[in-house]
Order: C-alpha cells, then sequence, then structure tokens
C-alpha cells in the first residue's frame, strides 16, 4: 500500500514574486485554506499517512505554520473561538504525520527526493508537486487504484494542446486504454515537431524506491539541477514498468500569479 508521500518545497518560487518574498508560495491562502493544505487533504482522503516534506531554511515558516503550539495555545485561552480552536486541533493531527528534510541548495526534485531515501519504508511511495492542484476528483485515489491493478508506478497525466508541449514533460505512448496507458518513454520539454504525444506530466507521482539508486547516477543538467523525469526515463529505458494515469479531475496551475488568482476563482465557484 502507497503510505507516504513526499512533497518538495524547498523551491525559491521566483514565479510567485513579491509575494513569496515574504510568504512560501505554498502558504498563499486559496479561498481562505493554503495552498498546501488542499494537496494534504487530498492525500489523507486516498490513505496516506505519512508525509515527508521537503523544506530550506529560508521556508522555515512552513514549519512555523504545523507547530506553532504557543501562539494557539495563547489565543485560544483569550478567546473560546471554536474555528481557532478546531484549527488547532487539525494542525495537531498533521503534526503526527510530518517529517522535515532539508534541500537548502536548489539542485531539482531528484535531489529534493533523493535527500527522503532513509525515510521510505516501502518498495513505492508518492511525490506530489504543490504547484499542481487538481479538483473535483481524487487524483491521487485514482493513481493508488491504478497501481494497486498494475503493480507498477504511475504518473499522473493530461492533454495540452500541441502548440504549448514545449512547457511540459511530455509521454510516449503504449497501449493506450480508456484511462490510462503506458508509458513508453518521457521527453523533458520537447519541441513542437518532436513531441511523441501531448500528454503532459502534471505533478503526481507513484515511484519505486530504486528510482533513488537512479538519481545517484545523474549528472545535474541546465541550472545545475537534477530531474526526476531523468531518472523515471532510465528506469523506464530498463524496463521498468510505468503506467500514466489520466486523471478525470480539473488542473490548476498555482505556480504563478495569474494561475494562483485564477484558481482561487475556480475553487470559489465549486464551492458554490
Amino acid at each position: 500500500m502507497i503510505k507516504q508521500a513526499i512533497i518538495p518545497l524547498a523551491g525559491l518560487g521566483t514565479r510567485m514574486l513579491p509575494l513569496s518574498s515574504v510568504i512560501p508560495k505554498e502558504l498563499l491562502p486559496i479561498n481562505g485554506k493554503p495552498n498546501l493544505e488542499y494537496i494534504m487533504e487530498e492525500c489523507l482522503e486516498a490513505g496516506i499517512k505519512e508525509f515527508i516534506f521537503i523544506i530550506s531554511k529560508e521556508k522555515i515558516n512552513i514549519k512555523k505554520y504545523f507547530f506553532n503550539d504557543i501562539f494557539y495555545k495563547k489565543i485560544i485561552k483569550k478567546k473560546n473561538d471554536k474555528r481557532i480552536i478546531n484549527e488547532f486541533r487539525k494542525l495537531k493531527r498533521y503534526q503526527k504525520m510530518i517529517k522535515f528534510v532539508y534541500q537548502n541548495k536548489p539542485k531539482g526534485t531528484a535531489d529534493a527526493v533523493l535527500k527522503c531515501k532513509k525515510y521510505i519504508k516501502n518498495k513505492f511511495f508518492l511525490m506530489l508537486l504543490p504547484d499542481d492542484l487538481i479538483i473535483n476528483k481524487n487524483c491521487t485515489k485514482e493513481m493508488i487504484k491504478l497501481h494497486q491493478t498494475t503493480k507498477s508506478s504511475i504518473i499522473a497525466t493530461k492533454t495540452v494542446n500541441k502548440k504549448n508541449v514545449s512547457r511540459w514533460g511530455i509521454l510516449s505512448v503504449k497501449n493506450k486504454k480508456k484511462d490510462y496507458f503506458q508509458i513508453k518513454d518521457v521527453v523533458e520539454k520537447p519541441g513542437i515537431n518532436q513531441a511523441p504525444s501531448n500528454f503532459a506530466i502534471i505533478g503526481r507521482y507513484i515511484l519505486p524506491n530504486k528510482i533513488f539508486g537512479e538519481i545517484k547516477k545523474l549528472k545535474p543538467g541546465m541550472g545545475g539541477e537534477i530531474h526526476i523525469t531523468d531518472a523515471i526515463r532510465n528506469l523506464v529505458y530498463k524496463n521498468e514498468k510505468f503506467f500514466a494515469n489520466i486523471f478525470k479531475g480539473k488542473y490548476l496551475d498555482c505556480g504563478t500569479l495569474s494561475g494562483y488568482i485564477q484558481s482561487g476563482v475556480q475553487i470559489l465557484k465549486g464551492n458554490k
């Protein structure tokens, strides 16, 4: 069973400046709740029991958000407010589930994953990118169901406009079914003529623990970073089975200012 989720949170958040210069982008509220909590709620509903947050020393406010007992106790003592009490109780539940790992130099998502190696207990684990929200349907639950059927690694995917494939990691398709297909190859940000399909990778992955060995072999690429897609591609070339889940929910990009604003509008609409 998939019980652990890795969430990389150490990124600089430059696309969200100037807001992210003061508040970690993952804590920016969307309809009254931080982006990160939407991701966690999706995981909890799907049966996840433990979160591993990768943060940097610049993102220490993420830790403070979940572990700020003194502040809450002081406020609750002054105000017997049910809403505040319930929020504190929720955070106390989260505290039991969260581990923190530090990535103080931005060396890419694969490096962040590698730093969690000693905490991963099972053959497979979940990784989620907090910029990507998926609403209306639980994508993680869909992926775990497909994993249970295929006994393999799973990546979330959606179709994108062919004109925009160069913005995404793109999947090469093998044996397509209605809601999923086997992944033949992974191409990072291809040109329009080089893209093997218009199925793009979205930030949800069920990965095998053997990926740690592949990450260790990688050399830094553009910007001095090592990319998780390179490790996945190497495993695919070694005949490790990866399947793509064509998820049913609505995708929201919270990684840019315009996307963040639109996400708030879409979530507000969904709650009416």
